[in-house]
């Protein structure tokens, strides 16, 4: 996949960047894998908005990824790797030899025609499913389950990947991208490989527009609003807040953690990343 630019014919494509699409071999997705999608515009069930900022954009369908991998021993076929609008990481179809279709989570390097195949009996190579107790040390993994037969919750966006670090017990160390050490069970199943679409970060919105395509409204600072409508509104002339950053409702907005402690799952982070 590569980044291209634009002629610098109006203001909005001088730093505009855009994707190549290079690695699409096609176009349309399987109709029997979509499904649509209803928008919310941030709004929950009694229509009061809890996300703010959303509405609008492109109208999509929702691909089925198939994170769990269940289909044990039985080889599939990649048809064609695709665009996915829902997320940053390319899609992979795949056609397995019993009959069915499915999509998966398109790795770095996934070829049309390569043969995958998921379960404790599929060889280590790139796309395949695996149980992480038969993943060699320092290999690359990504869609990375937390509980057995949940499917894949970790490292599933652009150019993401865990490692496997180390083997104990009935637990195997892995790194994941936050580079947290966490502890999980060796039956739980990992994809091998780095996430596509690596260059995802490098690509410059350009616009405002842009933006709103994606479903993405604008945001109004604070300090431009009045005392009325944010903590850090008013003052005379151009102000800075007069305090640390806080949401509209007073609440810390930076700097502040964003992951609640568990007393469950905090048992199982070896190694934690400490902010210096």
């Amino acid at each position: 996949m590569g980044i291209k630019k634009y002629r610098p014919i109006t203001p909005s494509l001088r730093f505009r960047t855009g994707y190549t699409f290079e690695e699409l071999t096609k176009k349309k997705p399987e109709k029997s894998l979509i499904k649509p999608v209803r928008k919310t515009a941030g709004r929950n069930n009694s229509g009061r908005i809890t996300c703010r900022h959303r509405g609008g954009g492109h109208r999509r369908h929702y691909r089925i990824i198939d994170f769990k991998r269940d289909k044990y021993g039985i080889p599939a076929k990649v048809a064609a790797i695709e665009y996915d609008p829902n997320r940053t990481a390319r899609i992979a179809l795949l056609h397995y030899i019993d009959g069915e279709k499915r999509y998966i989570l398109a790795p770095e390097g996934l070829q049309v025609g390569t043969k995958v195949m998921s379960g404790p009996e599929a060889e280590i190579a790139i796309g395949n499913a695996v149980p992480l107790e038969r993943i060699p040390l320092g290999a690359t993994v990504h869609n990375i389950e937390l509980k057995r037969g949940k499917g894949g919750q970790i490292a599933r966006s652009a150019g993401t990947f865990g490692q496997v670090v180390a083997k104990d017990g009935d637990y195997v160390h892995v790194k994941m991208p936050s580079n947290d050490v966490h502890l999980i069970r060796k039956e739980c199943l990992a994809t091998i490989g780095q996430v596509s679409n690596i260059e995802h970060n490098l690509v410059h919105i350009g616009k405002a527009g842009r933006n709103r395509w994606k479903g993405i409204r604008p945001t109004v600072r604070g300090v431009a609003m009045n005392p009325i409508d944010h903590p850090m509104g008013g003052g005379e002339g151009k102000s800075s807040g007069g305090r640390h950053p806080v949401s509209p409702w007073g609440k810390l907005a930076k700097g502040g953690k964003t992951r609640k402690p568990h007393k469950y799952s905090d048992k199982y982070i070896v190694k934690a990343v400490k902010k210096k």
